[in-house]
C-alpha cells in the first residue's frame, strides 16, 4: 500500500533503526518506546491486521514469532522476559493497519494484562 507508514519503512522510504530483517520480516525500533526495549515487528506482505490472515498469509505468524525469540536473544531479555503483542482493530488499540507486533521488555513489566 502506497500509504501505509510501515509499507514505506520496510522499502526503506522512511528511515529506522533497523533490529532485524529476513525475506519475509522486517523489524525496527519504535520510535516512542513504552520500555528498555521496544521493538516492531512486521511481515514484508502488506497485511491489514490479523483479521486478514488467511491459509495464505499464515505462516507470517511462524516468522514473526521466531524473529522475535532471536530478537529477545539478541538484545539480552530472552532469559529475563518480555511481551508481545498485537492490537487488532480500533477498539484493540490498532493505529496503524499493517499487521504488527510490539515487543516489549528491558524492565519488570508487572503482572497488568498491558
Amino acid at each position: 500500500m502506497s500509504d501505509c507508514i510501515f509499507c514505506k519503512i520496510i522499502n526503506k522510504e522512511i528511515p529506522s533503526t533497523a533490529v532485524y530483517e529476513n525475506d519475509k520480516v522486517y523489524a525496527f525500533k519504535d520510535i516512542n518506546p513504552a520500555a528498555p526495549v521496544h521493538v516492531l515487528i512486521v511481515p514484508k506482505q502488506h497485511i491489514s491486521s490479523m483479521n486478514e490472515i488467511d491459509e495464505s498469509t499464515s505462516s507470517y505468524l511462524i516468522d514473526i514469532h521466531m524473529a522475535a525469540k532471536k530478537i529477545a536473544a539478541d538484545l539480552g531479555i530472552k532469559d529475563t522476559g518480555y511481551r508481545l503483542i498485537n492490537n487488532c482493530g480500533s477498539d484493540g488499540g490498532q493505529t496503524v493497519f499493517h499487521l504488527h507486533y510490539h515487543l516489549i521488555g528491558g524492565k519488570n513489566l508487572g503482572p497488568n494484562l498491558l
